[in-house]
Order: structure tokens, then C-alpha cells, then sequence
């Protein structure tokens, strides 16, 4: 069978090289630019023929990202690829999967409906499945979700003495039970609560017997710091040691990172589902498991 051809687009490389040495895979980056009045120019120049495609796309910021996607999975199977999935390693619009006002968009269904004609395949880590409780509820095709808990547990374990774990509000359990499984450290979740975008709150609770654990936070992701700031406030002001800020996907909406820092958390880190300067957790490993089994 011929090697497995791993497209990237923009800002993808890295992930898409550290696949190809997984997989025996073999890595044709695409040449893209734009035309003056903003259009983008794709061009795949590979024969791909019979071949099976995989593009790997973290869809962080995914506005500007969906149309150059579409384009290559649209030219990929338009070259003859006997198959197109796509690698995504944070998988954009799934926060929206209910209408909470009157004629708001149900974008986790539109974008899955727009994506799933394109593409034969899906591998994702830790979607936000809040309401959704299955992919393939609302995406055409094949899904694999990968959970990055166990390769976050591994990272605890061999960097941090003796920790706690703090869940910041009821959604983030799922994540910290699963940590907390694995590395058999205590949990505390509190509760939160939300007034808006950026306005975060969340509950006391009784820290006493952690004084002398480090504090750990782990979320799925960290977008505004909003919550985690909150969370880190309140762990300071009941004396516990520097926090560790843990996020499966550090998006950092603007503002954010400078904004967390600055309550002295003792280390932020993230995967490198995105790309940014606290990537400090691959799971590149994680992603070549799925793909190897979606592709049985």
C-alpha cells in the first residue's frame, strides 16, 4: 500500500512532520498565497492519484482557516485520492449546539454539515462534546476522539510533587477525573459562574487540607483565562502554593495570556494541539493511534 500523503496547511507543518515519522507517512505541504484582492491560491503539487490524503488542520481561529481546508480536500479528491480525512487536532464550533436566544445559529451542526461532504475521516483530541455526546451526531463520517488526559497524567506525574487537582466548574470533571484516575491525586471541583464572555466567578471551598499540595488546573481549553483567573484567585487568596495551569487547547483569545500570568500561576502549559509558546505536552502519539484506526 502506498504511503499515506499528510497535507498541512498554514502553521501545521510541525504536527504534520512529527505524524509522517509515526506513520511512515510522507509530508507535501501545499503552495498557497493570495491574490491581491484577498482570494486565496491552492495548489497541490503531488501526484495523488489512488492515494490515500490525510490534511492536518488545527482549526483554532477556524474563520480564516475553512475556506483554504475546503480547497485542498475539494482538489485532493478532485485528483483522484482514493480517500481525504482530515487531522484537526483542536476541532472549532462545538461551544454553539443549542439555541439559548432566539435566532442563534446552531453553528456546531452548520460547520459540521458544511466540513463532512469534503472529507471521508475525522481525528480530533477532546472536542468540546457538552451536549453533543458523539461526533458522529452531527458530522457525515468516520470520527475518532482522542482524550489527552493519560499523556496529561504522565506529564503531572513526572513534573510535579505531590498534587491536587482543581476543576474549575462541573464541565471540567470529565477531564480532571480522568487525570486524577490516572495519577491518583486528590480532586476539588468548585463551581462557576458565568455573567458573560468574560465574566467569571467561582465558588469558595474549603482548601485547609492542600496547603501543602500544588495546585494543579486542568480545563479543555483556555481561551479568555477568564476562568481559570477566577479559579487561580481564589486558590491564592485561601494560601495554597503557585498553580500549575494545565489546557488541552491553549487558543489564548487576545489579552489572555498576559491576563493569566499575571495572578503568578508557578506554569502554564498546554499540548501542542495549538501552537503556542506553553506547548510543553505532545500528543502527536495520540493522533497517529486514532489515525491508524480509522484507517483500518
Amino acid at each position: 500500500m502506498t504511503r499515506l500523503v499528510l497535507i498541512p496547511l498554514p502553521g501545521n507543518e510541525a504536527m504534520a512532520e512529527q505524524l509522517a515519522a509515526l506513520l511512515d507517512g510522507e509530508v507535501c505541504a501545499p503552495e498557497m498565497r493570495h491574490f491581491p484582492d484577498g482570494e486565496t491560491y491552492l495548489r497541490l503539487d503531488i501526484d495523488l492519484h489512488g492515494r490515500r490524503v490525510a490534511l492536518v488542520c488545527t482549526l483554532d481561529h477556524p474563520d480564516t482557516k475553512f475556506l483554504p481546508l475546503l480547497f485542498a480536500a475539494r482538489t485532493a479528491s478532485d485528483m483522484g485520492a482514493a480517500s481525504v480525512g482530515l487531522i484537526a487536532p483542536y476541532l472549532a464550533y462545538m461551544r454553539q449546539d443549542r439555541r439559548f436566544h432566539h435566532g442563534e445559529v446552531l453553528s456546531s451542526k452548520v460547520f459540521a454539515s458544511l466540513l463532512s461532504p469534503h472529507i471521508d475521516w475525522l481525528v480530533t483530541i477532546d472536542p468540546h462534546l457538552h451536549r453533543i455526546h458523539s461526533l458522529e451526531a452531527i458530522y457525515d463520517v468516520p470520527t475518532r476522539v482522542m482524550h489527552a488526559a493519560w499523556t496529561i497524567a504522565h506529564w503531572i506525574a513526572h513534573e510535579v510533587d505531590k498534587p491536587v487537582l482543581i476543576g474549575p466548574d462541573q464541565e471540567s470533571v470529565q477531564w480532571v477525573d480522568e487525570v486524577a484516575r490516572t495519577t491518583g491525586a486528590p480532586v476539588v471541583v468548585l463551581h462557576k459562574t458565568r455573567a458573560g464572555d468574560t465574566e467569571v466567578s467561582v465558588s469558595k471551598a474549603d482548601l485547609t487540607p492542600y496547603l501543602e499540595y500544588t495546585p494543579i488546573l486542568v480545563d479543555d481549553i483556555i481561551s479568555t483565562g477568564r476562568t481559570m483567573i477566577a479559579t487561580l484567585n481564589e486558590l491564592n487568596a485561601a494560601g495554597m502554593k503557585p498553580a500549575v495551569c494545565i489546557g488541552v487547547h491553549g487558543i489564548f483569545a487576545e489579552g489572555a495570556y498576559a491576563d493569566l500570568k499575571a495572578v503568578h500561576p508557578a506554569r502554564i502549559v498546554t499540548t501542542d494541539a495549538v501552537a503556542h509558546i506553553t506547548n510543553a505536552i505532545a500528543i502527536a502519539p495520540l493522533l497517529a493511534r486514532g489515525i491508524k484506526e480509522i484507517m483500518v
